[in-house]
């Protein structure tokens, strides 16, 4: 009457969340937008401050803006490059 039990394998895969994959051209333009912000503004930190936080003039975040769509990246593009040339700015 008295069965071992079966050992089962515990894991904690009910603890994760099953994260929906971005679409390629979404990737793209939200790795393309972090290298760029990376390079024009200095490092790591003043990019990731500036991608994550509003922006009023773009309407949101801008890291989530430029993944969106190729306008929006072309807009956060042209912020991020005023931004590291404000001499050049006409």
């Amino acid at each position: 009457m008295d069965q071992p039990l079966a050992a089962t394998r515990r894991t904690n895969s009910h603890f994760r969340k099953r994260a929906t994959q971005l679409p390629t051209a979404d990737a793209r333009r939200q790795g393309d937008i972090s290298q760029l912000a990376y390079l024009q503004m200095g490092g790591r930190d003043p990019a990731i401050a500036f991608l994550n936080s509003d922006h009023e003039a773009l309407g949101g975040r801008p890291l989530a803006i430029a993944t969106a769509s190729a306008d929006g990246y072309a807009r956060v593009a042209g912020v991020i490059r005023a931004w590291a040339a404000p001499g050049d700015a006409a």
